[in-house]
């Protein structure tokens, strides 16, 4: 009869290693993920308020000037992409040919909409990132009637 040495049983010794194992590599898997998806929402957001500001140059150059807040509230799509942005983040300003604000409207060239304080909440479970101060998005457009007609009356509705 032979006689085999016995190997000790390394399986028991190495059970619980894969559980270790899966949780280290699973939970950086976890994080690379969600950050991936973190920074597409940055994306996003950063691209909506962009186009925020050219929405908001966009109506303001058509728009009667007395019509700032229904230009604002169009220029947000009514906060339902962003909804923690809101008219108070947003500053419209009418500028004359030397780029100084004015509030004659003979005297406007341009308008300028710029977004101010918002911030970006992040939402990477078990980071303790919290929000970021978004960059100060600038449009600046020739005005064009600012809503008078060549009667020289009111006739856009914003």
């Amino acid at each position: 009869m032979k006689h085999y040495r016995s190997q000790p049983n390394t399986s028991k010794k190495q059970r619980g290693l894969v559980t270790v194992e899966f949780a280290l590599i699973g939970a950086l898997f976890f994080i690379i993920l969600f950050g991936i998806i973190e920074f597409g929402r940055l994306l996003f957001t950063w691209n909506t308020l962009d186009e925020v500001t050219r929405r908001a140059a966009r109506l303001a150059a058509v728009c009667p000037m007395n019509q700032q807040s229904q230009v604002i509230d169009n220029a947000i799509f009514q906060s339902t992409i962003l909804p923690d942005l809101n008219s108070a983040h947003i500053m419209l300003e009418y500028l004359d040919e030397n780029f100084a604000p004015t509030a004659v409207l003979e005297q406007v060239r341009y308008v300028r909409t710029r977004i101010q304080n918002y911030q970006h909440q992040f939402l990477i479970p078990l980071l303790p990132i919290g929000t970021l101060t978004a960059p100060g998005f600038v449009t600046t457009l020739p005005s064009e009637s600012l809503g008078i007609t060549g009667a020289g009356s009111w006739s856009v509705s914003c």
